[in-house]
């Protein structure tokens, strides 16, 4: 049986076999909670998937190397400082944060991931950080509190936490999968375009953690552009106890594809509440490509109107510009059919066979004014579809990052 209090956590904390913490240590000015720690005592199997920009921070190229190990006992993360872009000082500093961690808990350095967020080029303040280290061990918990503070933790410019469930049977046992994300800026679908650290108890190989891992990230997180910049620092994590107590997922059978499948819903449902987030949006929208020569073409197609400043500009206005949805797909070089290329906004169709026709404008205002709302292309190039998520592009984006330095 699972105890109420774990039905009713909906953090990181909530699968058995968890322990969180997350504070202000020092490195935001603000006072704002810059620290976190995921501990599982018992050892975690963990898989991760990283940034492929060629400029990466310390954090992810000592945990690309601490992920190969068979035993994960921690991640620790803070926020408010990227430390990219500072050379050896910054590797000595991530590994430093391993190292107390991991001190602290009598484990091995190796056995401790780190990922950080914020500003690029600035060195850690390791002595605040260590500091914060040592208190978040102290009040480590496996509580809804400790998990919602850790939620907190990795925040920069989002205003909310991210957070998300799933609760399935396997082999007639009782599986919880949770996660939290930090993103709404700088985000576009290369990797896992925020950080997001994932825990869940179900028993299930290493290989397969990771498979099911990359395969739900790029269905969801991959799918998500906010402003088309890519991080030096973007990291996705899963750890697992497995002590749910089902037999180890081991093949690709049936409890393979149900934890698949809630993982995707996760990661999706993650992906979707940063794009509600995003620096400045107001709304998001959904590009649904279909008709494409490709899954490449398709997937290439979505990410160029939502991508496209003119579209996002519109989707902030109201605007049912069909327009500039057009001329994205055409600059994004995907094979189409021009003569039978067609669009649609919501339930309104703007766009058929290569020329605009006829629409109710206003109709088509009411679904681009909804906080979430559909645009549909088809190349008529092929068989193959493809979708992306964006978010419209206010004042409020270029405020906020105007200021985010000073």
């Amino acid at each position: 049986m699972v105890a109420m209090s774990k039905v009713n956590n909906k953090t990181i904390t909530s699968p058995q076999g968890f322990l969180a913490a997350g504070l202000h240590c020092g490195v935001k000015h603000s006072g704002q909670k810059d620290l976190g720690l995921i501990v599982c005592p018992g050892g975690a199997k963990a898989a991760a998937v990283f940034t492929t920009n060629r400029i990466v921070s310390a954090a992810v190229t000592l945990s690309k190397r601490h992920i190969k190990g068979r035993s994960i006992s921690a991640v620790v993360v803070n926020s408010g400082n990227a430390n990219a872009c500072t050379g050896k000082s910054g590797r000595d500093d991530a590994l430093k944060m391993c190292s107390i961690t991991a001190e602290k808990l009598g484990v091995r350095p190796r056995n401790v991931l780190v990922a950080s967020t914020g500003i690029i080029g600035e060195r850690l303040p390791v002595k605040k950080i260590g500091s914060g280290i040592k208190k978040a061990v102290k009040g480590l918990c496996d509580s809804a509190v400790a998990g919602q503070a850790f939620a907190e933790s990795i925040l920069t410019t989002d205003t909310k936490v991210k957070q998300a469930v799933r609760r399935i049977r396997i082999s007639g046992r009782n599986i919880t999968i949770t996660g939290t994300a930090k993103g709404a800026g700088m985000i576009a679908p290369q990797m896992a375009t925020t950080l997001c650290f994932i825990t869940t108890d179900a028993a299930i190989s290493k290989p397969l953690l990771g498979r099911a891992l990359k395969t739900a990230v790029g269905g969801s997180l991959n799918k998500l552009t906010v402003d088309g910049h890519q991080s030096t620092n973007d990291t996705a994590i899963i750890l697992t106890s497995g002590l749910a107590g089902n037999p180890v997922i081991r093949k690709t059978g049936t409890g393979y594809r149900k934890f698949g499948e809630a993982l995707a819903d996760l990661c999706l449902d993650l992906a979707r509440q940063m794009a509600m987030d995003a620096e400045g949006a107001t709304r998001i929208f959904k590009v649904v490509v279909k008709g494409a020569a490709s899954k490449k073409d398709a997937a290439v197609a979505a990410r160029a109107v939502a991508d496209y400043n003119l579209v996002k500009c519109a989707v902030y206005g109201g605007d049912a510009n069909w327009g500039r949805i057009i001329c994205a797909v055409g600059s994004s070089a995907v094979k189409l059919n021009a003569a039978k290329l067609s669009c649609k906004i919501g339930a309104v169709t703007v766009y058929r066979n290569g020329r605009g026709v006829k629409f109710d404008v206003q109709k088509a205002k009411r679904f681009m004014r909804e906080p979430e709302h559909t645009i549909t292309v088809n190349l008529a190039a092929g068989r193959y579809s493809d979708f992306c998520y964006g978010c419209d592009l206010s004042e409020e984006y270029v405020r906020i990052n105007a200021q985010y330095h000073t």
